[in-house]
Protein backbone atom coordinates (compact mmCIF):
# COMPACT_ATOMS: atom_id res chain seq x y z
CA UNK A 1 0.00 0.00 0.00
CA UNK A 2 1.60 3.27 -1.38
CA UNK A 3 1.97 5.75 1.69
CA UNK A 4 -0.50 8.22 0.38
CA UNK A 5 -3.05 5.39 1.13
CA UNK A 6 -1.96 4.54 4.34
CA UNK A 7 -2.30 8.84 5.47
CA UNK A 8 -5.84 8.12 4.01
CA UNK A 9 -6.49 4.85 5.96
CA UNK A 10 -3.87 5.63 8.59
CA UNK A 11 -4.33 2.61 11.25
CA UNK A 12 -6.23 0.13 9.40
CA UNK A 13 -3.96 -2.53 7.82
CA UNK A 14 -1.02 -1.71 10.21
CA UNK A 15 -2.64 -2.66 13.24
CA UNK A 16 -4.07 -5.80 11.73
CA UNK A 17 -0.57 -7.26 11.82
CA UNK A 18 -0.11 -6.30 15.75
CA UNK A 19 -3.72 -8.18 16.91
CA UNK A 20 -3.00 -11.18 18.66
CA UNK A 21 -4.95 -13.88 16.61
CA UNK A 22 -4.97 -17.15 18.06
CA UNK A 23 -8.36 -17.72 18.49
CA UNK A 24 -9.73 -14.21 17.58
CA UNK A 25 -11.77 -14.67 14.55
CA UNK A 26 -14.17 -16.38 16.91
CA UNK A 27 -14.42 -14.84 19.87
CA UNK A 28 -16.84 -12.20 19.10
CA UNK A 29 -19.48 -15.22 18.11
CA UNK A 30 -18.75 -17.88 20.65
CA UNK A 31 -18.57 -15.36 23.76
CA UNK A 32 -22.01 -13.57 22.12
CA UNK A 33 -25.75 -13.58 23.79
CA UNK A 34 -26.99 -13.19 26.88
CA UNK A 35 -26.02 -14.69 30.30
CA UNK A 36 -28.76 -17.34 29.95
CA UNK A 37 -28.20 -18.74 26.26
CA UNK A 38 -24.79 -19.98 26.43
CA UNK A 39 -26.33 -23.29 26.00
CA UNK A 40 -28.17 -22.78 22.56
CA UNK A 41 -27.02 -23.15 19.33
CA UNK A 42 -27.95 -21.63 15.72
CA UNK A 43 -27.69 -24.57 12.97
CA UNK A 44 -28.36 -22.48 10.12
CA UNK A 45 -25.21 -20.36 11.07
CA UNK A 46 -21.11 -21.65 11.42
CA UNK A 47 -20.47 -23.82 14.14
CA UNK A 48 -18.86 -20.64 16.17
CA UNK A 49 -22.19 -18.63 15.39
CA UNK A 50 -23.50 -17.00 18.58
CA UNK A 51 -26.90 -18.22 20.26
CA UNK A 52 -29.76 -16.69 19.82
CA UNK A 53 -31.01 -14.38 22.91
CA UNK A 54 -33.27 -16.38 25.76
CA UNK A 55 -36.21 -15.45 27.35
CA UNK A 56 -37.34 -11.41 27.31
CA UNK A 57 -34.86 -8.70 26.91
CA UNK A 58 -37.42 -5.65 26.95
CA UNK A 59 -34.97 -3.88 29.31
CA UNK A 60 -31.96 -3.99 30.81
CA UNK A 61 -28.40 -5.20 29.60
CA UNK A 62 -26.82 -8.62 28.04
CA UNK A 63 -23.27 -9.62 28.38
CA UNK A 64 -21.62 -10.12 25.07
CA UNK A 65 -18.12 -10.85 24.00
CA UNK A 66 -16.18 -8.63 21.45
CA UNK A 67 -13.79 -9.62 18.79
CA UNK A 68 -10.61 -9.53 21.44
CA UNK A 69 -12.62 -11.65 23.82
CA UNK A 70 -13.64 -8.84 25.80
CA UNK A 71 -16.59 -9.38 28.27
CA UNK A 72 -19.15 -6.26 27.29
CA UNK A 73 -21.99 -4.95 29.00
CA UNK A 74 -24.46 -4.11 26.68
CA UNK A 75 -28.25 -2.10 26.34
CA UNK A 76 -30.76 -4.82 25.66
CA UNK A 77 -32.31 -2.86 22.72
CA UNK A 78 -29.51 -0.52 21.86
CA UNK A 79 -31.37 3.28 21.28
CA UNK A 80 -28.03 5.49 19.87
CA UNK A 81 -25.66 3.41 18.33
CA UNK A 82 -23.04 5.46 16.96
CA UNK A 83 -20.31 2.97 14.18
CA UNK A 84 -16.72 3.65 13.38
CA UNK A 85 -16.28 1.73 9.89
CA UNK A 86 -18.16 1.59 7.07
CA UNK A 87 -18.64 -2.48 7.38
CA UNK A 88 -20.45 -2.35 10.79
CA UNK A 89 -22.27 0.97 9.23
CA UNK A 90 -23.78 -1.23 6.15
CA UNK A 91 -24.64 -4.25 9.26
CA UNK A 92 -26.53 -2.19 10.92
CA UNK A 93 -28.29 -0.48 7.97
CA UNK A 94 -28.81 -4.16 6.78
CA UNK A 95 -30.86 -4.81 10.37
CA UNK A 96 -32.93 -1.61 9.75
CA UNK A 97 -31.20 0.35 12.67
CA UNK A 98 -30.57 3.53 12.03
CA UNK A 99 -27.41 4.42 13.77
CA UNK A 100 -27.10 8.55 15.35
CA UNK A 101 -23.55 8.92 14.33
CA UNK A 102 -20.93 7.39 11.68
CA UNK A 103 -17.51 7.83 9.66
CA UNK A 104 -16.66 8.46 6.34
CA UNK A 105 -15.81 5.48 4.12
CA UNK A 106 -12.44 4.06 3.49
CA UNK A 107 -10.43 6.13 1.69
CA UNK A 108 -13.30 8.65 1.32
CA UNK A 109 -13.74 11.82 2.99
CA UNK A 110 -17.92 11.61 2.36
CA UNK A 111 -19.87 8.14 3.47
CA UNK A 112 -19.67 5.23 0.58
CA UNK A 113 -21.70 6.29 -2.13
CA UNK A 114 -23.43 2.59 -1.87
CA UNK A 115 -25.12 4.14 1.72
CA UNK A 116 -25.50 7.67 0.74
CA UNK A 117 -29.36 7.70 0.39
CA UNK A 118 -29.57 5.47 4.03
CA UNK A 119 -27.16 8.12 5.87
CA UNK A 120 -28.80 11.19 5.31
CA UNK A 121 -29.20 13.66 7.81
CA UNK A 122 -26.79 11.10 9.95
CA UNK A 123 -23.85 12.96 11.55
CA UNK A 124 -20.52 12.21 10.86
CA UNK A 125 -18.55 11.50 13.84
CA UNK A 126 -15.05 11.60 11.93
CA UNK A 127 -13.12 9.80 9.47
CA UNK A 128 -12.98 5.43 9.16
CA UNK A 129 -11.01 4.86 12.56
CA UNK A 130 -10.50 8.55 13.70
CA UNK A 131 -13.54 9.48 15.48
CA UNK A 132 -13.57 13.02 16.64
CA UNK A 133 -14.38 12.90 20.36
CA UNK A 134 -16.27 15.94 20.96
CA UNK A 135 -18.77 14.75 17.72
CA UNK A 136 -19.12 11.13 19.38
CA UNK A 137 -20.00 12.53 22.61
CA UNK A 138 -22.63 14.75 21.00
CA UNK A 139 -24.04 12.02 19.67
CA UNK A 140 -25.05 10.30 23.43
CA UNK A 141 -24.34 6.80 22.57
CA UNK A 142 -25.55 3.73 24.18
CA UNK A 143 -23.37 1.89 21.97
CA UNK A 144 -20.16 2.25 20.00
CA UNK A 145 -19.48 -0.76 17.37
CA UNK A 146 -15.81 -0.08 16.75
CA UNK A 147 -14.75 -1.88 13.91
CA UNK A 148 -11.22 -3.56 13.35
CA UNK A 149 -9.73 -0.36 16.27
CA UNK A 150 -6.98 -1.65 17.92
CA UNK A 151 -5.37 2.11 19.18
CA UNK A 152 -5.99 1.01 22.95
CA UNK A 153 -6.05 5.33 24.07
CA UNK A 154 -8.64 5.19 21.24
CA UNK A 155 -10.70 2.64 22.99
CA UNK A 156 -10.13 3.81 26.46
CA UNK A 157 -11.56 7.32 25.28
CA UNK A 158 -15.02 5.59 23.99
CA UNK A 159 -15.00 3.67 26.88
CA UNK A 160 -15.51 6.49 29.09
CA UNK A 161 -17.79 7.86 26.80
CA UNK A 162 -19.57 4.05 27.29
CA UNK A 163 -18.40 1.19 28.85
CA UNK A 164 -20.63 -0.82 25.54
CA UNK A 165 -18.03 0.06 23.24
CA UNK A 166 -17.10 -3.41 20.98
CA UNK A 167 -14.64 -3.94 18.60
CA UNK A 168 -16.65 -5.96 16.18
CA UNK A 169 -13.74 -7.38 13.57
CA UNK A 170 -10.86 -9.83 14.00
CA UNK A 171 -8.14 -9.62 10.96
CA UNK A 172 -8.94 -13.25 9.66
CA UNK A 173 -12.98 -13.09 10.62
CA UNK A 174 -14.52 -12.56 7.16
CA UNK A 175 -17.65 -9.86 6.87
CA UNK A 176 -20.59 -13.07 7.66
CA UNK A 177 -18.79 -14.04 10.73
CA UNK A 178 -18.81 -10.04 11.76
CA UNK A 179 -21.92 -9.59 10.75
CA UNK A 180 -23.31 -12.34 12.94
CA UNK A 181 -21.55 -10.52 15.88
CA UNK A 182 -22.78 -7.40 15.41
CA UNK A 183 -26.58 -9.05 14.31
CA UNK A 184 -25.95 -10.26 18.25
CA UNK A 185 -24.40 -7.22 20.00
CA UNK A 186 -27.93 -5.03 18.90
CA UNK A 187 -29.92 -8.14 19.34
CA UNK A 188 -31.11 -8.65 16.37
CA UNK A 189 -29.15 -12.56 15.60
CA UNK A 190 -31.66 -14.32 14.40
CA UNK A 191 -32.48 -11.02 11.50
CA UNK A 192 -28.84 -11.41 11.02
CA UNK A 193 -28.81 -15.04 10.00
CA UNK A 194 -31.76 -14.67 7.66
CA UNK A 195 -29.92 -12.08 5.85
CA UNK A 196 -26.66 -14.12 5.13
CA UNK A 197 -28.82 -17.38 4.34
CA UNK A 198 -30.73 -15.10 1.55
CA UNK A 199 -27.74 -13.83 0.36
CA UNK A 200 -25.98 -17.17 -0.26
CA UNK A 201 -29.46 -18.22 -1.44
CA UNK A 202 -29.22 -15.16 -4.52
CA UNK A 203 -25.46 -16.03 -4.73
CA UNK A 204 -25.41 -19.79 -5.91
CA UNK A 205 -28.71 -19.20 -7.91
CA UNK A 206 -27.33 -15.96 -9.84
CA UNK A 207 -24.29 -17.64 -10.31
CA UNK A 208 -26.23 -20.81 -11.78
CA UNK A 209 -27.86 -18.51 -14.24
CA UNK A 210 -24.57 -17.49 -15.84
CA UNK A 211 -24.89 -19.79 -18.41
CA UNK A 212 -21.85 -18.57 -20.69
CA UNK A 213 -19.68 -17.09 -17.87
CA UNK A 214 -20.38 -19.78 -14.96
CA UNK A 215 -17.35 -20.76 -13.39
CA UNK A 216 -15.78 -17.94 -14.87
CA UNK A 217 -12.66 -17.40 -13.56
CA UNK A 218 -12.55 -13.61 -12.27
CA UNK A 219 -9.98 -11.49 -11.21
CA UNK A 220 -10.59 -8.93 -8.64
CA UNK A 221 -7.60 -5.98 -8.38
CA UNK A 222 -7.31 -2.73 -6.76
CA UNK A 223 -4.93 -0.10 -8.18
CA UNK A 224 -3.11 1.66 -6.37
CA UNK A 225 -0.57 4.74 -7.09
CA UNK A 226 2.24 2.22 -7.46
CA UNK A 227 0.60 -0.17 -9.09
CA UNK A 228 -2.18 -2.98 -9.18
CA UNK A 229 -3.17 -5.62 -5.88
CA UNK A 230 -5.22 -8.75 -6.49
CA UNK A 231 -6.82 -9.66 -3.42
CA UNK A 232 -6.53 -12.93 -2.22
CA UNK A 233 -9.70 -15.63 -2.05
CA UNK A 234 -11.14 -15.10 1.39
CA UNK A 235 -10.83 -11.02 0.43
CA UNK A 236 -14.85 -9.94 0.94
CA UNK A 237 -15.29 -9.15 -2.72
CA UNK A 238 -13.33 -12.49 -3.83
CA UNK A 239 -16.01 -14.62 -1.46
CA UNK A 240 -18.90 -13.05 -3.37
CA UNK A 241 -17.56 -14.19 -6.39
CA UNK A 242 -16.87 -17.58 -4.85
CA UNK A 243 -19.92 -17.63 -3.63
CA UNK A 244 -21.60 -17.19 -6.94
CA UNK A 245 -19.94 -20.39 -8.00
CA UNK A 246 -17.22 -18.72 -9.95
CA UNK A 247 -13.29 -19.03 -9.81
CA UNK A 248 -9.98 -17.17 -9.58
CA UNK A 249 -7.11 -16.89 -11.95
CA UNK A 250 -4.29 -19.51 -11.14
CA UNK A 251 -1.96 -16.76 -10.11
CA UNK A 252 -4.93 -15.67 -7.75
CA UNK A 253 -6.24 -18.88 -6.05
CA UNK A 254 -4.38 -18.43 -3.30
CA UNK A 255 -6.34 -18.35 0.52
CA UNK A 256 -6.15 -15.16 2.84
CA UNK A 257 -8.28 -12.19 3.20
CA UNK A 258 -5.44 -9.40 2.02
CA UNK A 259 -4.66 -7.64 -1.20
CA UNK A 260 -0.94 -8.14 -2.85
CA UNK A 261 1.86 -5.93 -2.61
CA UNK A 262 1.41 -3.64 -5.36
CA UNK A 263 3.10 -5.04 -8.57
CA UNK A 264 5.16 -3.60 -11.08
CA UNK A 265 3.98 -3.95 -15.16
CA UNK A 266 6.72 -6.60 -15.54
CA UNK A 267 4.24 -8.96 -13.52
CA UNK A 268 0.72 -7.55 -14.95
CA UNK A 269 -0.40 -10.69 -16.54
CA UNK A 270 -1.05 -11.86 -12.12
CA UNK A 271 -4.26 -9.42 -12.78
CA UNK A 272 -5.40 -11.25 -16.09
CA UNK A 273 -8.06 -13.56 -16.11
CA UNK A 274 -11.35 -14.25 -18.02
CA UNK A 275 -12.80 -10.98 -16.77
CA UNK A 276 -11.04 -8.20 -14.68
CA UNK A 277 -12.75 -6.40 -12.13
CA UNK A 278 -10.68 -3.16 -11.44
CA UNK A 279 -11.21 -0.34 -8.52
CA UNK A 280 -9.32 2.31 -7.04
CA UNK A 281 -9.55 4.09 -3.61
CA UNK A 282 -7.60 7.64 -4.13
CA UNK A 283 -6.93 9.96 -7.02
CA UNK A 284 -3.73 9.19 -7.29
CA UNK A 285 -4.61 5.29 -7.74
CA UNK A 286 -7.07 6.40 -10.31
CA UNK A 287 -4.88 8.59 -12.26
CA UNK A 288 -2.12 5.51 -12.61
CA UNK A 289 -4.66 3.38 -13.77
CA UNK A 290 -5.48 5.68 -16.13
CA UNK A 291 -1.48 6.14 -17.61
CA UNK A 292 -1.09 1.97 -17.51
CA UNK A 293 -4.31 1.43 -19.66
CA UNK A 294 -2.47 3.13 -22.50
CA UNK A 295 1.00 0.59 -22.27
CA UNK A 296 1.27 -2.32 -24.47
CA UNK A 297 1.76 -4.40 -21.41
CA UNK A 298 -2.15 -3.40 -20.39
CA UNK A 299 -2.94 -3.75 -23.18
CA UNK A 300 -2.27 -7.32 -24.05
CA UNK A 301 -3.68 -8.57 -21.11
CA UNK A 302 -6.86 -11.45 -22.29
CA UNK A 303 -9.62 -9.37 -20.77
CA UNK A 304 -8.58 -6.25 -22.34
CA UNK A 305 -8.65 -7.69 -25.78
CA UNK A 306 -12.00 -9.71 -24.98
CA UNK A 307 -13.56 -6.28 -23.77
CA UNK A 308 -13.83 -7.90 -20.19
CA UNK A 309 -12.91 -4.90 -17.89
CA UNK A 310 -15.16 -3.63 -15.50
CA UNK A 311 -14.65 -0.33 -13.50
CA UNK A 312 -15.67 -0.98 -9.97
CA UNK A 313 -16.42 1.21 -6.79
CA UNK A 314 -12.95 0.66 -4.56
CA UNK A 315 -14.78 1.63 -1.46
CA UNK A 316 -17.11 -1.00 -1.48
CA UNK A 317 -14.86 -4.44 -3.74
CA UNK A 318 -11.77 -2.86 -1.04
CA UNK A 319 -13.68 -3.13 1.89
CA UNK A 320 -13.96 -6.47 4.55
CA UNK A 321 -17.30 -5.91 3.22
CA UNK A 322 -21.06 -6.05 4.81
CA UNK A 323 -24.49 -7.88 2.98
CA UNK A 324 -25.41 -4.54 1.37
CA UNK A 325 -21.82 -4.23 -0.04
CA UNK A 326 -21.71 -8.06 -0.49
CA UNK A 327 -25.44 -7.21 -2.98
CA UNK A 328 -23.80 -4.43 -4.42
CA UNK A 329 -20.41 -6.49 -5.82
CA UNK A 330 -23.13 -9.18 -6.73
CA UNK A 331 -24.87 -7.47 -9.17
CA UNK A 332 -22.22 -5.76 -10.99
CA UNK A 333 -20.64 -9.09 -11.31
CA UNK A 334 -23.89 -10.49 -12.53
CA UNK A 335 -24.83 -7.73 -14.99
CA UNK A 336 -21.37 -8.30 -16.34
CA UNK A 337 -21.09 -11.78 -16.63
CA UNK A 338 -24.83 -11.68 -17.92
CA UNK A 339 -24.56 -8.74 -20.71
CA UNK A 340 -23.43 -10.05 -24.42
CA UNK A 341 -20.10 -9.80 -25.38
Amino acid sequence: MSSSLRSLVPTRRRVVRLFAVAGAAGLLLTGCGSDSDSKSSDKKGSSSAPSAPAGDSASGTRTVKDATGTAVQVPANPKRIVVLTQEDLDAVLALDVKPVGITNGQGLDKPPAYLAEKVKGIDVVGNLLQPVMDKVIAAKPDLILAGDMQDEQVLKQLRKITPATLVTMAPTDDWKLSFRGVGNAVNKLDQANKVITDYEAKAKKTGEELTANKAAAVSIVRWNPNGPSWMEKRQFASGVALDMGLTRPKAQDKDGNAHTPALSLEKINEIDGDWLFLGTLTADGASALKEVQNKPAYKELNAVKSNHVVTVDGSVWSTRGGPLAADVVLNVISKALSAKS
